[in-house]
């Protein structure tokens, strides 16, 4: 039997009637980086009630982003892909007795718009061709214009790049060079290769090479790591399942457009340098976004002529 206090958390969550300064604070902890068994346990609701609202949160963030994040009129593009993985590493997945579907490595593709800090667009996937494509066609679907665009040196984006634009596109490959890993060791396992240089590559039309860069989208997923607890490296807090991974995605892309002053917009939010909105949003309106997709009280779910 529960005791009081986890019973009133347990109705609450079931019935989906937390206070919006309830949701709002569970909300905000999961853009800051906390792990959903501490909110679970700071809120004082079941961690039930916690993914429940992640859920919520995401499929009313993705929708938003979908419909809303279009015509954007940018100068430059930035992509780059950040890793990261589900239930387990890629190497452990084929040992595991219980490993559910979407297990293993996992990247996330962002494409930015390093002036107005703008996610453009983002995908969930393996880092292969198809995902390459999918995730330059959602690209292009969302500018008003020709843009000037960077990536690593990732070869699939080559043909993704083509396939998509046609030729529409100034596009330019920025590829590191590194060293080889040092001697075995706590500094090879935890410490990156050493940085040897870099090289631009003109690809197509007419990049400026002084403007060849994947600066501002590298620090945007460090902001990512930072930002989301499942991004964390070397500890337990990783996702167990892909969905609430990409439900996670969703809330912090939509709450870091609409929501966060950007110092270096001077308190704008990306969505508002990018002119998408001119109102600097909060998770209070997160939250407005998930109860108007919720169904109505009261009314049948279906409807049937007698």
């Amino acid at each position: 039997m529960l005791d009081t206090k986890h019973k009133s958390s347990h109705i609450l969550g079931m019935a989906n009637v937390l206070p919006t300064a309830k949701r709002v604070q569970i909300l905000s902890m999961l853009c800051e980086g906390s792990s959903m068994r501490s909110i679970s346990r700071i809120c004082d609701v079941s961690i039930n009630t916690v993914s429940k609202l992640l859920v919520d949160a995401g499929e009313a963030c993705a929708a938003y982003h979908y419909e809303t994040v279009r015509g954007v009129a940018s100068k430059r593009v930035q992509c780059d892909e950040i890793w990261s993985f589900c239930y387990s590493k890629a190497k452990n997945v084929e040992g595991a007795k219980a490993a559910p579907d979407g297990a293993g490595d996992v990247w996330t593709w962002t494409a930015l718009d390093p002036d107005s800090k703008l996610i453009l667009a983002y995908m969930v996937g393996d880092r292969d061709a198809e995902t390459a494509m999918f995730f330059i066609d959602d690209l292009k679907d969302r500018l008003a214009n020709r843009v000037q665009l960077t990536t690593d040196g990732h070869k699939v984006y080559l043909d993704a790049v083509a396939g998509s634009f046609a030729g529409d596109i100034d596009y330019a490959m920025l590829v590191k060079m590194y060293g080889e890993l040092g001697p075995k060791g706590p500094e090879r396992k935890y410490s990156p290769a050493e940085f040897n240089g870099s090289k631009k590559r003109k690809i197509t039309g007419n990049p400026d090479i002084d403007k060849v860069s994947t600066s501002h989208v590298e620090r945007m997923n460090l902001s990512m790591r930072m930002g989301m607890r499942r991004f964390t490296r070397l500890t337990n807090a990783f996702s167990k399942k892909v969905d609430n991974h990409i439900h996670a995605l969703s809330l912090y892309f939509v709450w870091y457009n609409f929501c966060r002053q950007h110092k270096s917009l001077k308190g704008s939010s990306p969505a508002m340098a990018a002119g998408l909105t001119d109102t600097l949003h909060d998770m209070e309106w997160i939250v407005g976004l998930i109860d108007a997709r919720a169904p109505k009280p009261g009314r049948p779910k279906t409807y049937r002529k007698r």
